[in-house]
C-alpha cells in the first residue's frame, strides 16, 4: 500500500471512530424519532456516496469516449462497483430507519422508488461488463450506459425537491424549514467527509487491482 492509500485508511478509520463516538456518546436521541433517527448519519453519508460514485462513473467514461484511454474505462468501472455497494446500503439503512417509523419496510414512494431503479441501472451496468470480452467494445458500452444511467442520479436528488413525497424532505438545501443544528450539522458533514475518503481510498485500490488484472490478462494472452 502506498503512502496516499495509508493516508486514506488512517483518516477513514479516524473519520469512523468519531463518528461512532458523535453518534452514540455525545448526540442526544431524536425528540420525535427516537434511538432509529441514528441511522441518518450513515443512510445520508451512503447515498451521497452513491450519487459521487456514479457522477465519476459518467465523466470517467465520457472521458474514455473523448480519449480512448482504457484507464478512464477501468476508474469508471471501479466507481460503478463501490457506487453499487453504497446505494445498497442507502437502500437497506433506510428501510432498517422506515420499518419503526413508517411501520413498513418498504413504500413505492418517489424517492425510494427513483432509487431502486438506480441500483437495477448500475447492477445492469456491472453485468454488461461481465457480459462482453473485447476491451474497446466493453468500454465503449459501458461509457454511453454509464452516461445514460446517470440521469436517474439527477432525478433522484430532486425526486422530494419538487414534489413532496413520504421520503423526508432534505435536511441541506432542502428549502426554508430545512437545517440542523450546530453538532448535528457537524456530525453529518464529518459523516459525509469520512465516507468520502473512504469511497477514494476504495477507488483508488479498485482501479490498481484492475490495472493489474488487465496486465497478467495480456501476459496470458501473449504466451497463449
Amino acid at each position: 500500500m502506498n503512502t496516499t492509500n495509508r493516508i486514506l485508511l488512517a483518516l477513514s478509520a479516524l473519520g469512523m471512530v468519531a463518528i461512532f463516538a458523535m453518534v452514540f456518546l455525545i448526540l442526544p436521541d431524536d425528540r420525535a424519532q427516537g434511538f432509529v433517527q441514528k441511522i441518518f448519519y450513515l443512510h445520508v453519508p451512503c447515498a451521497w456516496v452513491s450519487f459521487l460514485a456514479f457522477t465519476v462513473t459518467a465523466f470517467r467514461g465520457l472521458r474514455y469516449l473523448m480519449t480512448k484511454d482504457l484507464g478512464h474505462d477501468r476508474a469508471a468501472a471501479a466507481s460503478a462497483e463501490i457506487g453499487v455497494l453504497f446505494v445498497s446500503l442507502a437502500l437497506i439503512t433506510g428501510s432498517l430507519w422506515g420499518r419503526p417509523i413508517w411501520g413498513i419496510w418498504w413504500t413505492w414512494d418517489l424517492r425510494l422508488t427513483t432509487t431502486f431503479v438506480l441500483w437495477l441501472l448500475y447492477v445492469a451496468y456491472l453485468i454488461l461488463r461481465r457480459a462482453i470480452g473485447d476491451r474497446e467494445r466493453r468500454a465503449q458500452l459501458s461509457a454511453v450506459t454509464g452516461l445514460i444511467s446517470f440521469v436517474d442520479v439527477i432525478i433522484v436528488y430532486f425526486a422530494n425537491r419538487v414534489k413532496a413525497t413520504q421520503h423526508p424532505a432534505p435536511v441541506i438545501g432542502g428549502g426554508e424549514d430545512s437545517g440542523l443544528p450546530g453538532l448535528f450539522l457537524f456530525t453529518l458533514l464529518l459523516g459525509v467527509f469520512t465516507m468520502t475518503v473512504f469511497y477514494t481510498l476504495l477507488l483508488r485500490t479498485r482501479t490498481e487491482m484492475a490495472a493489474i488484472e488487465d496486465d497478467i490478462e495480456d501476459l496470458w494472452l501473449a504466451h497463449s
